[in-house]
């Protein structure tokens, strides 16, 4: 993958994460029953913590952080735009639907 292909992967998935718009946010039963869902939402939308480690392409495509307690995971798939198959091109918004999922490190 080029540079600019992850780049531009990085910038639809950091503006998807941050304003959850133009993406699906789906919330695993674990994060549902949780008493402040708001603030482990918002704990995602500020997730800024990327390295080599939990990032090696570079895509900002996943994060994960403690919150009362609890190990959160979030992370993006990429799916066509009938959600039927893998996206074919992640770069390209009008080929491609994402999908943040928020869930408890152990419903993983």
């Amino acid at each position: 993958m080029t540079d600019e292909v992850t780049s531009r992967i990085r910038e639809l998935n950091d503006l998807a994460r941050q304003t959850f718009t133009g993406c699906r946010v789906m919330i695993t039963p674990g994060i549902q029953a949780l008493p402040d869902i708001d603030a482990v939402l918002r704990a995602v939308q500020l997730f800024d913590e990327f390295t080599e480690n939990n990032d090696p392409y570079g895509e900002h495509d996943f994060g994960s952080f403690r919150h009362s307690g609890e190990t959160v995971f979030w992370k993006f798939d990429y799916f066509d735009l009938d959600f039927t198959m893998h996206s074919p091109d992640a770069s390209d918004p009008a080929v491609t639907a994402r999908v943040l999922t928020v869930m408890l490190a152990d419903e993983y």
